[in-house]
């Protein structure tokens, strides 16, 4: 299995953060073999191993639990909130979660034999009044990488064995 990062799909709904200065956005993909739903993608991502520990993690730091009740309610469109996320905007081929904070965003995209994870980061102004994404967002940049990887490629193992 390959994960490749990509450039973000032209129309998609993280499409509109790349030109921004100094935003970062990042999409990496995976083919599939058999067609996959959105709300199939989503549980699968959200309820893989590796995301329940981060749905463990932000239950302890940042007191939002999350179930995979709460991650069915999501898939399914019932509801907007999930964890530390708020539904932006979401399509039947995609989904666009924005932290609460308004800091970073989650992609999520099914369609053309591809499974499609993305990231934005917001800048935030730094003490000269200047947008900046900070030194913290540079140094786990590669863990960052890392991990989003380990995530579609976690949810693409799952998505092969259902």
């Amino acid at each position: 299995m390959m994960i490749t990062q990509t450039a973000v799909p032209q129309g998609s709904l993280i499409a509109p953060y790349v030109h921004l200065e100094p935003h970062y956005t990042d999409c990496f993909e995976v083919s599939c073999d058999h067609s996959v739903t959105l709300p199939l993608f989503i549980t699968v991502f959200y309820t893989q191993r590796l995301f329940r520990a981060e749905r463990f993690v932000l239950g302890l730091v940042a007191g939002a639990r999350s179930t995979d009740a709460d991650v069915a309610a999501l898939a399914q469109g019932l509801t907007t909130q999930f964890a530390v996320w708020e539904v932006s905007e979401r399509r039947n081929d995609q989904v666009l979660l924005v932290q609460k904070g308004g800091r970073t965003c989650s992609w999520l995209q099914v369609g053309d034999g591809m499974l499609r994870f993305g990231s934005v980061v917001v800048p935030a102004r730094g003490r000269g009044g200047t947008l900046t994404l900070g030194p913290v967002f540079h140094s786990l940049l590669g863990a960052h990488k890392h991990y989003s990887r380990a995530l579609l490629a976690g949810a693409a193992r799952k998505l092969a064995s259902v």
